[in-house]
């Protein structure tokens, strides 16, 4: 099962430039617009919306592609 992650939790992603770190703004457990595009996303395949430290622009991330500090 895919690591859990709370608001405010401090995480790092893989981003073009390296890697990116932040903070978990909400977890999105049914399809819906964030950080610009369509999430698809449900209750047993959530996504992360994080605020990035270096730009203040949010993304969205599934699970598996963040690392809690």
């Amino acid at each position: 099962m895919a690591q859990e992650f709370s608001k405010g939790d401090h995480v790092t992603w893989k981003s073009h430039g390296g890697e990116a770190e932040g903070t978990v703004e909400e977890k999105i457990t049914k399809d819906t617009e964030a950080a610009g595009r369509t999430v698809r996303a449900s209750p047993d395949d959530p996504q992360y919306e994080v605020k990035s430290e270096k730009s203040g622009g949010t993304a969205v991330h599934k699970p598996g592609a963040l690392e809690k500090d």
